[in-house]
C-alpha cells in the first residue's frame, strides 16, 4: 500500500536536512519558511502547499520530487491509480508526479492536467535547470520571463527554467501536457 504523501515528504525533508548537517533554522533561512512549520511538517504535523514544497526544494537545492517521492526498484512500473497527484489553483490543475530525480539521471517527469482558465505558477529552479513540455490534448501558454508562448496539441517547448514561469490554459477544454525537468550537476 502506498504511504501518505504528508508522510513520505515528512521523512525526505528531514533525511535530506539530516545528511546536509542542516538544522531547522538554516533550512528556514535557505527556503523562506518558518522554522516552525518546517518542524510541523517533519512531525507530519503539517500538510505543505504547493508553493511551500517548491520553497524547500529550492532552498535546498534539491528536486521536487526528491521531497515527495518514494525510492523505488531498479526496474519501476507507475500505474495511474498509485501516483499522488497534487492539486492547486482551486483543483484548476493537477500534476503527477511519475519519476522522480535520480542523481544518475538528471531529470524528473510529470504529466500535468490543467482545466480551462486553470494556471500554475512556478518560481525559478535552480541555475541552468532547463524544462521540455510537450501538450497532448487542448491549448497552453507558458509564460517565460514575461513572454508568453502559445502552444497547441502536438507542439512542445523546451526553456531555461531558472526563473518564475506560469503554465495557463487559455482554452475552454481540459490541457494535457508532459514535463521533464533536467537539473544540472
Amino acid at each position: 500500500m502506498m504511504e501518505d504523501i504528508q508522510l513520505i515528504f515528512a521523512r525526505n525533508l528531514k533525511t535530506i536536512r539530516e545528511r546536509e548537517k542542516l538544522s531547522l533554522e538554516k533550512v528556514s533561512q535557505l527556503s523562506g519558511v518558518s522554522k516552525a512549520m518546517i518542524g510541523q511538517i517533519e512531525r507530519g504535523e503539517s500538510s505543505p502547499t504547493l508553493t511551500t514544497i517548491w520553497k524547500i526544494a529550492n532552498g535546498l537545492k534539491v528536486s521536487f520530487t526528491e521531497l515527495i517521492h518514494q525510492p523505488q526498484a531498479e526496474t519501476e512500473l507507475i500505474l495511474g491509480k498509485d501516483i499522488h497527484a497534487i492539486q492547486g489553483d482551486n483543483g484548476k490543475y493537477v500534476v503527477y508526479p511519475h519519476f522522480p530525480f535520480q542523481k544518475d539521471s538528471r531529470f524528473e517527469i510529470y504529466s500535468i492536467e490543467i482545466k480551462e482558465k486553470g494556471t500554475l505558477h512556478a518560481e525559478a529552479h535552480r541555475e541552468g535547470t532547463v524544462e521540455y513540455l510537450t501538450v497532448f490534448d487542448g491549448e497552453l501558454t507558458i509564460r517565460i520571463q514575461e513572454k508568453d508562448y502559445r502552444l497547441a496539441s502536438g507542439d512542445a517547448i523546451r526553456f531555461k527554467a531558472d526563473c518564475p514561469h506560469t503554465y495557463i490554459n487559455p482554452g475552454k477544454t481540459l490541457t494535457r501536457l508532459s514535463m521533464t525537468i533536467y537539473y544540472p550537476h
